[in-house]
């Protein structure tokens, strides 16, 4: 029986994080989707819960056995679903799902077997007498537990082939956590009057919740990138755009990262980290122009060679300003980025362009990204003395500047979302009205 309390401890543990999770929900995600760290709750609880019935069952004389095998059937599936989830939830975190028919297959397949396996052969289930405790055992309970060993073994193979998609300081927790449940699924295999598996559902939902999904740490960064944001929206709307920009900017730069990493380009340079920093530094890339008087930055005409000069000069003062703001925050890699997009979305592939004039590889990659974007809705965006160019002659424009102005694999990655750059090129349209005449 110590082992049904076991298994009603690590349940009150698993409701405690869904209570919390589910009020954190409400209260900081307005979206509130449902994903896969829910559907691993649900089948962590389901499991958990008949871990302990059958825990108890086997353990009382004269228990009606077809009722014991219901649980028992009960037991497996969730517990199978719980692990096939696992991988599904480190695919999803890491990358994304197999996109082809064949991969996705491939992912099912064990999980569909065990599971026709486990209630084909529940009639053969058998109770054996233990030491401290009854306990299970048969085909079904051995397809089970293989099940188990694989989808726990996939998932840490999924986490060791994409460990650069998981954020530096959770890469320890992540193995922890693994390792626990690979250590107490070997240790139940081994001894299997130890009833331990709850142990192994409750470490990698504790693991998920802490290390992915605490919505109130969630609401943090996004707190962060909302003031970032705000501050540089302050800045765009002194020269007449709109805030908008920021987050147009900021959402075709989601897109390109996107697109290299489906063409397989640049996947050592763009993991977890540097993707999650660019993303922030990407609404600061004009931060300079707060620097620019406003005689020239506001000027309805066209600018003269000086003024224009003293335009670039925001590149520069960007840099600057990042440094001195973020230097001493201690978040070096941050600071980085977010001075090379400010300092550097101005330069061009082929030379030519502002503040120093570098060319190729030795522009750093978050700049050659951040320039397609900025280009873009630059030429897209309406302004107070001019109109938007229509999408074909931006998109053009871009595909003209492929190898000069801007890097052929990242113009390739932003022609590739072209139906989810004209989505939020709608959704973000200007408000500013067209120039009369």
């Amino acid at each position: 029986m110590n082992s049904f309390k076991l298994q009603a401890g690590c349940l009150i543990i698993v409701l405690f994080i869904a209570v919390v999770y589910a009020v954190q929900r409400r209260r900081y995600d307005e979206e509130r989707k449902f994903n896969f760290f829910d559907l691993l709750l649900v089948t962590g609880t389901v499991s958990l819960i008949f871990d302990g019935l059958t825990a108890y069952t086997v353990n009382v004389q004269d228990f009606p056995k077809p009722l014991n095998l219901a649980f028992h059937a009960v037991f497996f599936l969730s517990l199978d679903s719980v692990m096939f989830v696992l991988f599904l939830y480190m695919l999803s975190t890491t990358g994304g799902l197999p996109k082809s028919r064949v991969g996705l297959i491939g992912a099912c397949a064990p999980y569909f077997m065990s599971v026709i396996a486990a209630l084909a052969f529940l009639g053969d289930l058998r109770f054996e007498k233990g030491e401290t405790t009854d306990y299970s055992m048969g085909v079904s309970v051995y397809v089970c537990f293989a099940m188990v060993a694989v989808y726990t073994l996939l998932a840490a193979a999924v986490f060791l082939k994409r460990w650069r998609m998981v954020e530096v300081r959770k890469r320890v927790n992540v193995a922890i956590f693994l390792s626990i449940v690979l250590l107490f699924t070997a240790y139940q295999a081994f001894v299997p009057e130890s009833l331990i598996t709850s142990v192994s559902v409750t470490a990698l939902i504790l693991g998920a919740y802490l290390n992915e999904e605490n919505p109130a740490l969630k609401e943090l960064a996004h707190n962060h990138t909302e003031m970032v944001t705000g501050f540089a929206t302050l800045i765009e709307n002194r020269d007449e755009s709109t805030g908008e920009h920021v987050r147009r900017t900021t959402a075709y730069v989601r897109l390109i990262v996107d697109g290299l990493l489906e063409q397989g380009s640049y996947r050592k340079v763009l993991t977890r980290d540097y993707t999650d920093n660019l993303f922030k530094a990407a609404p600061l890339h004009d931060v300079g122009k707060i620097a620019v008087p406003d005689a020239v930055l506001q000027k309805p005409g066209r600018l003269t060679d000086e003024e224009y000069e003293i335009i670039k000069t925001h590149t520069v003062h960007g840099g600057r300003i990042i440094r001195e703001t973020f230097g001493k925050t201690g978040n070096e890699p941050y600071c980085r980025v977010a001075e090379s997009v400010a300092l550097r979305h101005h330069e061009k592939w082929g030379g030519g362009g502002y503040p120093d004039g570098l060319k190729g590889t030795d522009i750093p990659l978050c700049a050659r990204i951040m320039a397609v974007a900025d280009v873009f809705d630059a030429v897209s965006e309406k302004r107070c003395y001019r109109a938007a160019l229509p999408l074909e002659e931006c998109f053009a424009i871009i595909e003209r500047g492929r190898g000069s102005d801007f890097e052929p694999a990242v113009v390739d990655a932003f022609l590739l979302k072209r139906t989810e750059v004209e989505k939020i090129h709608g959704k973000f349209e200007n408000v500013f009205p067209a120039p009369n005449g």
